[in-house]
């Protein structure tokens, strides 16, 4: 039986990202940026107002509000214009005077300076200045922000909404990233029927095809829900090729465990090394990975089990997932709670545990509550992962956990 951790180390050993493409900036969020991109012009292009107020020399202003004989001096200033933002009609300012400006509006020649609205009356025609500024003051310089030849966005980075901004303020309207990993998802077995159809004696709905594929879009994946494919050898090894040509992931549920997984296995054989082991872990022990055709593309076999193959993805296809995209921590966040009642798990296997984690409004730790029956007899229960909001992880040499005791819990947050 291979551990978790031989397991997931074959599995992320087989990332590779797909080639890079070039997209409009608008698509590139969430993506790994796949150059340094270099700006051409200052940011910004030219000196510019940063607040609401009135440009001046900061010399014409310095003594205001200062005592002169025991009283405030008053100091007067013409207002001989306004410019706003976007003005394009260059002005020019003469000393002692002042011009009104919005924020974002280019300054004025010679005013080094912008006095805020509550410096002064707010006046029209004429500004009475209360208090001094400096040079330099709320004003945003030539390429403050970047200079030319600065890297505004650097290979590897992930592409947040700040990213998106910046490139737009340079002016890029196109970026070149790493896509979101192409992700097959197909479903096998004779008693499977999707979901617009009624079930017939024996049959049951298409459930990992849809929970899969919405699973690896969390993830960050580009999903194709190939949905139900024939046990047929001919007519699956059609259906994977075809996949495989068009995925950089290739996941097949319902392919192992039972009759079925052998006819699989036989479809598969022809088109690359495929292995099918147990892991040491639950649910979801039994589990296939190998890399499948020409380019080699990691293909997984899931159980046939909702719950199973959720908890198997979750462990083993979403790393893989995350690594492709670049992200530097692939795994889910651990912290650690105090569970409210016993837990049992299975001898010499890493548990996965559904859970709904909680925090004490006393103490502020966190505390876990397990979901479902006793390890191994509630695997089948999707009802109770969709209540979970964490995955308990409980060590393979544990097998009881007492109320109280401190566990891994792992998040099962969406993504953002």
């Amino acid at each position: 039986m291979r551990s978790v951790e031989d397991q997931l180390a074959k599995v992320t050993a087989a990332a590779v990202a797909p080639r890079p493409v070039r997209v409009a900036i608008s698509e590139a969020q969430g993506l790994l940026c796949a150059e340094d991109v270099v700006t051409e012009r200052p940011l910004p292009g030219f000196d510019q107002a940063a607040i609401d107020g009135y440009a001046v020399r900061s010399v014409d202003v310095a003594s205001a509000g200062s005592a002169h004989e025991g009283e405030p001096a008053e100091l007067m200033l013409p207002v001989v214009g306004e410019v706003s933002a976007g003005s394009r009609q260059p002005t020019r300012l003469q000393p002692r005077q002042s011009v009104r400006v919005d924020t974002g509006a280019p300054m004025p020649t010679l005013a080094d300076a912008v006095l805020p609205l509550d410096h002064t009356d707010r006046g029209r025609a004429r500004i009475k200045v209360y208090k001094p500024v400096r040079s330099g003051d709320y004003v945003r310089r030539v390429g403050d922000d970047v200079q030319p030849g600065d890297v505004a966005v650097r290979s590897g980075t992930i592409i947040g909404s700040a990213q998106v901004g910046l490139l737009a303020a340079v002016g890029r309207s196109k970026v070149l990233v790493h896509p979101r990993p192409r992700l097959s998802v197909i479903s096998v077995g004779a008693e499977l029927v999707d979901v617009d159809r009624t079930p017939g004696p024996g049959q049951v709905y298409d459930v990992n095809s849809y929970a899969l594929a919405a699973a690896a879009r969390d993830a960050g994946a580009d999903v194709n829900r190939v949905g139900i494919v024939t046990s047929d050898i001919a007519r699956l090894r059609e259906v994977v090729e075809g996949q495989l040509i068009r995925s950089e992931i290739v996941v097949i549920a319902g392919a192992v465990g039972g009759g079925v997984s052998e006819q699989v296995r036989e479809a598969l054989t022809e088109l690359g090394d495929l292995a099918v082991d147990r892991v040491a872990m639950h649910p979801g022990s039994v589990q296939g990975f190998g890399r499948l055709g020409r380019d080699e593309v990691p293909t997984f076999l899931l159980p046939s089990n909702p719950v199973s193959a959720l908890v198997v993805f979750e462990v083993m296809v979403r790393p893989l997932i995350r690594i492709t995209l670049g992200r530097r921590q692939p795994m889910r966040r651990i912290v650690k709670a105090r569970t409210v009642s016993p837990i049992t798990s299975i001898k010499h296997r890493k548990g996965y545990l559904r859970a709904q984690l909680m925090r004490d409004e006393n103490t502020d730790e966190y505390l876990v509550q397990v979901l479902g029956g006793p390890a191994g007899a509630s695997s089948h229960l999707l009802a109770t992962l969709a209540e979970a909001n964490c995955l308990v992880v409980v060590d393979p040499d544990v097998t009881d956990v007492r109320t109280g005791d401190e566990v891994d819990v792992a998040f099962l947050a969406q993504r953002n």
